[in-house]
């Protein structure tokens, strides 16, 4: 299988939500029902929730900006966006994650959660240039923390399906295929919309300097549709992957040296002393012979035997 991603081309978009319907359905993620429920009042966007969290793995982003100048009749310009995780090629959220929870699919490149290996220590949220990891979990000092985040529906695209999302996107602004199809595909978009007057549309995701598995045609900008232009990954990330073979290898041989310390200790037998009060000497219990004069006692815990043993060896 070759590496996948996921096309989102915001010209196409309608922000109709039902990719975010079909994600917790999908994934029986719960939703509040009640009015108002993920926002005290109204705020003046129909963005809702107002941001990704443990119970939404994915939310449509509006934005309000000028209209593009060949399109000046226009009173205003929807930005509309995909927030959720960008599946990096190179995950740093991957790098970080001490317990396996987080790893990389080596066919389509999405980045898959084990939610049963996560401790919920955080780390991949503080790597992730994104800001895409969030937990869910019960309440309580004790309680467990668990991982949330888009999966890009690999259990699905492992039986030859599209993510639930692609899947029910009407106006077809979400494309699930090849990733390089699909990079020149949004190319040739972007392409098409700057010669209509869009001089700020753009591809997010296919440049060689931080490629990543979820692409997006850009119709007003990174800014505009609320995107990271350049990910910044924290020094310690380059660290981290740096040192885990490293690492790695000490710790194969911090083993190896382990298990010869174990069968030489198994192979090593201590000889039993004891101590003849009369001579004020060490002697070896099973050969019969002095090993220290007059040193003092070595070995009280055998001095009964010891000195029966002593009579009978002739006192040495």
């Amino acid at each position: 299988m070759s590496e996948k991603a996921i096309l989102f081309d915001s010209s196409k978009c309608t922000a109709c939500k039902g990719c975010q319907v079909a994600c917790k359905c999908w994934n029986e993620l719960p939703s509040p029902t009640e009015l108002n429920a993920c926002a005290a009042s109204f705020t003046g966007t129909y963005q809702n929730p107002p941001d990704i969290n443990g119970t939404t793995r994915l939310i449509i982003s509006f934005n309000e900006t000028e209209p593009a100048a060949a399109l000046a009749t226009k009173p205003i310009g929807w930005a509309f966006g995909r927030r959720s995780c960008q599946h990096c090629d190179s995950a740093p959220c991957v790098a970080v994650c001490p317990h396996g929870a987080l790893t990389q699919d080596p066919d389509t490149g999405f980045v898959n959660v084990d939610q049963a290996q996560c401790v919920g220590c955080g780390y991949c949220s503080s790597a992730c240039p994104f800001d895409v990891p969030r937990y869910v979990g019960g309440e309580g000092p004790l309680a467990q923390l668990r991982l949330e985040k888009c999966t890009g529906c690999l259990d699905r695209v492992k039986h030859g399906m599209e993510p639930a999302c692609v899947a029910t996107c009407q106006p077809d602004a979400l494309t699930f295929g090849d990733r390089d199809e699909l990079v020149a595909t949004a190319r040739e978009k972007v392409a098409w919309l700057r010669e209509r007057g869009y001089e700020n549309a753009c591809v997010a995701g296919d440049s060689d300097d931080y490629p990543t598995h979820v692409l997006h045609v850009l119709k007003y900008g990174y800014e505009a549709h609320g995107m990271v232009e350049h990910p910044q990954v924290p020094a310690t990330v380059e660290m981290t992957r740096v040192m885990k073979p490293i690492t790695g290898a000490l710790s194969g041989l911090t083993v190896v040296g382990l298990a010869a310390m174990f069968g030489l200790a198994a192979g090593y037998k201590r000889d039993k002393l004891a101590y003849n009060p009369e001579t004020g000497d060490t002697i070896d219990v099973d050969k019969g012979v002095v090993v220290k004069q007059g040193d003092g006692q070595d070995e009280m815990s055998v001095m009964e035997h010891i000195t029966e043993n002593i009579g009978r060896k002739g006192g040495r």
